[in-house]
């Protein structure tokens, strides 16, 4: 029996304050109005401007200062020759510069709200690609897997929280309270002929109504599944609760296929709701999936140097990093396969999701894609490393890493634009929810046994070895 230690339970609380006081300092740190927005604009270029200036020789310095002033003197010249179209020009250009300080305003706006939405759904989908594997273990009937079933609905016990922590900042989005989604904006739709067409699918009440109803299928199934397990521990002459739980696995399953796809175009395709690929359900599944398998053997890992899981065994976590190693392969042919259509097919309504993410944000988008394939790929070819649980270790924390800036990436370009940075918005939003996964999944961990004994494969998975 696993107690939750007063440490841990300190660390996690710690890191939800921590990361509370840092969200609240990024939401307080956001412009009020369009002048905030100047200022922040004119300090950025006075700072861009002061640095080119620091590595310009003289020569070139007072060439150019010779310059601005004959283009000046040019300019003051065609302006006695051509006031009005000077002046229909000033006025043209003072639009477009409020349009741009507008749109830079609701970026910023966006950017604490973004940071919470990527850092929520990144824990909530740990909590869900777990989920999915401990249904196919059942689906499958495996051998192998029933020692580690207690520490993945431990990790599953975060989807209600998780959930419910959702779907309130999908509700607040849909409804245009921040300005995550565009569909969410009524005005803009009304001079947007595609987002009218898909108004039926995307608009608030209806939004919600699917949001609900995906949770609802996720979470009933965890806890009838807990339910059904510790009702076999109870009665392990009869296998009437495991089949019961075959049965709502393969039904789970089911509904899952289904439901996910919905979820991904949903909550996350929808920030670029001109855009679509025909495979990004799956490839947000194989994210959410390799991150819910590498968090399975973390917390396995830790538990075992507990002294606790005592029938499992080198060959358990082998296993596990054999799935950490091939879904992440997985990830990157859904990756290239997505990415290299699209690009290869040129389309500008297509092509245009890659180029924004290719040119303004380079190093979370090519990090991401070395983080997820080509480290797991150098790293885990290896059998014998598999094995080896500090390895195992610092490997899924580089995968968790990555799976995050794959996130990031899918939301940040839509919402945020070139207004990203890397700041006390995102590392606050991580820290918060960070914590609570920790604080919610051990404590769910210590209230159970970990030993699920009444499974008829136990015997089988406890002598597990090759």
């Amino acid at each position: 029996m696993y107690t939750l230690s007063s440490r841990l339970r300190l660390i996690a609380i710690i890191s939800i304050i921590l990361g509370a006081i840092a969200v609240a300092i990024g939401f307080s740190s956001v412009p009020t109005s369009l002048q905030d927005v100047e200022r922040i604009l004119a300090h950025q270029e006075h700072g861009s401007h002061h640095a080119t200036q620091e590595h310009k020789p003289s020569s070139e310095g007072h060439q150019t200062h010779h310059d601005q002033n004959h283009h000046k003197a040019e300019a003051h010249h065609n302006s006695q020759h051509h006031g009005d179209t000077h002046g229909h020009n000033a006025v043209n250009n003072h639009d477009e510069h409020q349009k741009h300080l507008e749109h830079v305003y609701h970026q910023l706006q966006n950017k604490p709200w973004a940071s919470l939405y990527v850092a929520a759904f990144f824990f909530f989908m740990i909590a869900l690609g777990a989920l999915v594997f401990y249904a196919i273990q059942f689906a499958a009937q495996s051998g192998w897997s029933p020692v580690l079933f207690r520490v993945m609905e431990g990790i599953t016990a975060y989807l209600i929280p998780g959930g419910l922590i959702l779907l309130i900042l999908l509700a607040l989005s849909s409804f245009n309270i921040n300005h995550l989604f565009i569909w969410a904006d009524h005005d803009h739709v009304a001079h947007d002929p595609i987002l009218q067409g898909k108004s039926s699918w995307l608009n608030g009440p209806f939004f919600i109504i699917r949001a609900i109803v995906y949770l609802l299928g996720w979470i009933l199934y965890r806890n009838a599944m807990v339910k059904y397990t510790h009702k076999q521990d109870e009665s392990p002459q009869g296998n009437v609760w495991f089949k019961k739980s075959f049965k709502a696995s393969a039904a789970f399953l089911v509904f899952f296929i289904y439901t996910e796809s919905m979820m991904s175009w949903d909550w996350i395709m929808s920030f670029d709701p001109h855009w679509f690929s025909t495979l990004f359900g799956w490839y947000v599944f194989a994210s959410m999936f390799v991150s819910g398998i590498t968090v399975i053997a973390l917390v396995t890992i830790y538990l075992k140097s507990k002294g606790l899981l005592e029938y499992v065994n080198d060959s358990h976590i082998h296993d596990l990093a054999k799935f950490m190693f091939g879904i992440s392969i997985f990830w990157t042919y859904l990756w290239f396969s997505q990415f290299l259509l699209i690009w290869y097919s040129d389309i500008p309504e297509e092509v245009t999701y890659y180029i924004t993410r290719i040119d303004d944000f380079k190093l979370p988008f090519f990090g991401m894609v070395v983080l997820n394939f080509l480290f797991p790929l150098l790293v885990l070819v290896n059998s014998d490393f598999k094995r080896i649980n500090w390895f195992v270790v610092f490997t899924g924390i580089i995968i968790l890493i990555g799976h995050y800036l794959d996130i990031y990436n899918m939301v940040m370009p839509a919402t945020v634009g070139k207004s990203w940075s890397f700041g006390l918005s995102e590392i606050g939003s991580v820290l918060l929810f960070g914590g609570l996964f920790l604080l919610v999944v051990f404590k769910a961990i210590s209230k159970t046994n970990l030993v699920a004994s009444g499974n008829p494969f136990f015997g089988e998975s406890k002598r597990f070895h090759y």
